[in-house]
């Protein structure tokens, strides 16, 4: 009986872990690099796994600095955001 409550019980832990990567993905926004889809030109001459950086300002007037990684297959993927005001409240 012990064995069969702790294979349920496992088993519920088991379901209950995810490793979902696109829960936590950020999603471009007009002025992001990969807004659209990928850029058309690849980046042959950066090693793979390097940091490619973007700034630009969003309709608010916010300032929005992206950081970008260079994938093996020469996509980039979105890492990080950060808003930032230009203006002092």
């Amino acid at each position: 009986m012990k064995v069969v409550v702790s294979a349920i019980l496992v088993g519920f832990l088991l379901c209950s872990c995810t490793s979902s990567d696109t829960a936590n993905e950020l999603e471009p926004i007009p002025g992001s690099i990969t807004y659209g889809g990928q850029p058309r030109t690849k980046l042959t001459k950066s090693p793979v796994g390097s940091a490619v950086y973007n700034t630009f300002h969003d309709s608010s007037g916010n300032r929005i600095e992206e950081t970008y990684i260079l994938q093996p297959d020469r996509s980039l993927k979105l890492v990080r955001r950060q808003v930032m005001s230009d203006f002092d409240d």
